[in-house]
Order: C-alpha cells, then sequence, then structure tokens
C-alpha cells in the first residue's frame, strides 16, 4: 500500500512539474508574440505616418533656411556667434526672429525641433592636402602616438590626392585591395569625414576621441584590421579628427563658434591664446551663447590685440579666419504619434534670400 501511494505522488509530482513547464513556455511565447506585434504596430504607425513625417522634416529645414537668411539682416551684428537664435541662444535683438523657436514646433499631427551647427567652427579636411603642418598639429591636438603620425598624414594625404603615387609611408589602393574586404582608395576629396575610418592608420579611437564607444557603430568598423584598443600608457584623448575637421566649409574657421581645441589648428594661436578668446567672447560669466557674450566682430581686430596677440599676428588671422559662417549643418528631429525619426541637411547660405540646400536625408 505505501509503495502504491508513493507511486501517486510521483505521478503528481511529476504532473505538477510538466503543468509548470508548459505555463513557462506558454508565457514566454505570449511575451515574443507580444513583443513582435509591439514592433509590427510600430512598423505600421511609421507607414502611416510616413508622409508627414517626411513633410515635417522639411517643414524644420525650411524654418532653419529662414532663420539663417534672418540672421544676416540683423542690424549691428555683423557676425555668427554661439548666442544668436539659429545656435540656440535666447538673446535674439532681431524683432522677426524673437518668437522664433527651435523647439516643439506643433505642426499637423506632430511637431519637430531643429539644430543648427555652422561647419565653419572646424577646420577643412581637404583644405589639408599638402600641408603636412595642419595635419601634424591635428595629431598632435588629440593624442596620437608620435610613431603613428607620418603613417596618417601620408595615408590621409593619398587619400585625397587624385594620383595613385604613394606617399611614404602612406598607402593607395594596392594597400586596400589588400585587405579583407578590398577597396580603393578615393582619390579625391572627402565628402564625409567618416571616409577617414577607412584610412590606413586611423582608428575609431583616433577618429571619434573620447567617443570612441559612445555612438553608432559604422558597418565596416567590425571588419576593419585597423581597429584597435587604447593602448595600456596610451593617453586618453580629449578630441577626436570628427571634433576639429569637416569636409565642406568656406575654409576659414569663425572666432566665435570654434572649440579651444579647432583655434589651435590656426597658425600661430597656442592652447594659451586659443583659451584666451574664448574666454574674451564668452563674456564675463565664462560661458558661450549667454546674454553677456562679447562676440568678435571681424578676424584680425583691436580685441584680439588686447588680449596679446601682436598687430602682425592678428592680422594675419585674416587669412585663416572669419567671423560669419557661410555652411550649416541641420538636424531635425521629427515626431508623429509615437513614431520617431530624424532628418538631416546641409545649407549653403549665400544671402539672406539665397539658403541653399545641398543634401537631405534621415536615419
Amino acid at each position: 500500500m505505501r509503495t502504491a501511494g508513493r507511486t501517486q505522488h510521483s505521478k503528481r509530482g511529476i504532473a505538477i512539474i510538466i503543468v509548470m513547464v508548459c505555463i513557462f513556455v506558454l508565457a514566454a511565447l505570449a511575451a515574443i508574440f507580444a513583443a513582435y506585434m509591439k514592433v509590427e504596430v510600430r512598423l505600421a504607425a511609421n507607414s502611416n505616418n510616413e508622409e508627414e513625417m517626411q513633410w515635417l522634416g522639411r517643414s524644420g529645414v525650411e524654418k532653419a533656411r529662414w532663420i539663417l537668411g534672418q540672421q544676416l539682416v540683423v542690424p549691428n551684428e555683423p557676425y555668427d556667434s554661439l548666442n544668436q537664435k539659429w545656435a540656440g541662444g535666447d538673446c535674439e535683438t532681431n524683432e522677426v526672429l524673437a518668437d522664433a523657436t527651435l523647439k516643439d514646433n506643433a505642426l499637423g499631427h506632430g511637431k519637430f525641433s531643429i539644430t543648427i551647427t555652422d561647419t565653419e567652427r572646424k577646420f577643412n579636411i581637404n583644405l589639408a592636402l599638402g600641408n603636412d603642418a595642419v595635419l601634424q598639429q591635428a595629431m598632435i591636438l588629440i593624442g596620437v602616438d608620435a610613431a603613428e603620425i607620418p603613417t596618417i598624414i601620408a595615408s590621409v594625404q593619398d587619400w585625397i590626392d587624385r594620383d595613385d603615387t604613394m606617399h611614404v609611408n602612406g598607402a593607395e589602393s594596392e594597400y586596400y585591395q589588400s585587405l579583407n574586404p578590398p577597396y580603393f582608395a578615393k582619390n579625391g576629396p572627402i565628402d564625409d569625414l567618416t571616409e577617414l575610418l577607412f584610412v590606413k592608420g586611423v582608428t575609431p579611437e583616433i577618429y571619434w576621441g573620447p567617443n570612441s564607444t559612445n555612438h553608432p557603430m559604422q558597418v565596416f568598423q567590425t571588419k576593419s584590421p585597423l581597429r584597435t584598443g587604447v593602448l595600456p600608457n596610451q593617453a586618453i584623448a580629449t578630441a577626436g579628427l570628427v571634433d576639429i575637421f569637416t569636409p565642406i566649409s568656406s575654409g576659414r574657421i569663425n572666432l566665435n563658434t570654434a572649440s579651444a581645441t579647432t583655434l589651435q589648428m590656426i597658425p600661430g594661436l597656442d592652447a594659451n591664446m586659443a583659451a584666451a578668446i574664448i574666454r574674451m567672447r564668452s563674456g564675463p560669466d565664462g560661458i558661450d551663447g549667454t546674454c553677456d557674450d562679447v562676440p568678435l566682430r571681424q578676424p584680425g581686430g583691436q580685441d584680439l590685440i588686447n588680449i596679446g596677440l601682436s598687430a602682425q599676428a592678428a592680422q594675419a588671422l585674416t587669412q585663416y579666419c572669419d567671423v560669419r559662417s557661410s555652411t550649416f549643418e541641420v538636424q531635425v528631429d521629427v515626431e508623429v504619434g509615437v513614431s520617431k525619426r530624424r532628418y538631416y541637411a546641409l545649407l549653403k547660405r549665400n544671402s539672406p534670400k539665397d539658403v541653399q540646400i545641398l543634401s537631405f536625408r534621415w536615419e
């Protein structure tokens, strides 16, 4: 009798375990199904909102064009600076722009927010062709190992120049064809700065700087034989190539918007002078983009002499610098219901009524 009772209890225990396993499997399947349904609902919503999101994105670009055009006609402001409306500043003196807003612009069933960044705050990488000093300074500023600098400089110039003649320590298509996967050297101007990640010697750490682990992974990076980690004794970079270079700009650096690192790319400006320019233009509170900013009104003026630059050096800056910007990157963040999308545009400002759209894309 005891044996029969034990057998009965064992059968009940097994049945309970089977029931629990079934419940667990069904719960897991339900969770997976719910996740798939959530994705399907989001995709359906995006599909339904596709046209409206695109029009909102284009509306954001048009508003950016209008703001940039209006900025040129603001009285007594012959410059572009970080405390102006287009840059997100809140001290606009132009009555037309006083009520303009970059954030949460409601339109139709959604809204959009705009971020405008001038490219003249960086150095044009395509102007570095044949200029070893510029590239040398850039490598020093971002903390590249001295032994790697000659390879990177020569390889960047080989990438940009139009021939297949290799610089000493450089690389042309013959080298890149030996990689897996193989590819050809550009042999032309850089159109997108991420092309530098294809160049021999340029690692994600050198390109992104301190943000090397905090950005969307590029497709080719996981396959790149040049991708390396930070060496044990390697200094942590405070900037990367992406922070000081741009592929498209007028070629002149805007003294009112450039970072201290970029300012040191200008011949004749060291770290102390770059810091002095930042302090001067930031005003009494020492913060860029606020109402007490004191933007430079001309690239070689008395203001630079007052902070220690010689008259000759200040005058020489007019060759490399400006206080106006003409090329701008626009980011438009769009929301329609649960759907979100980010649009990008590149604008070229020629006059108040001529702000051209050079490119428009989304992700």
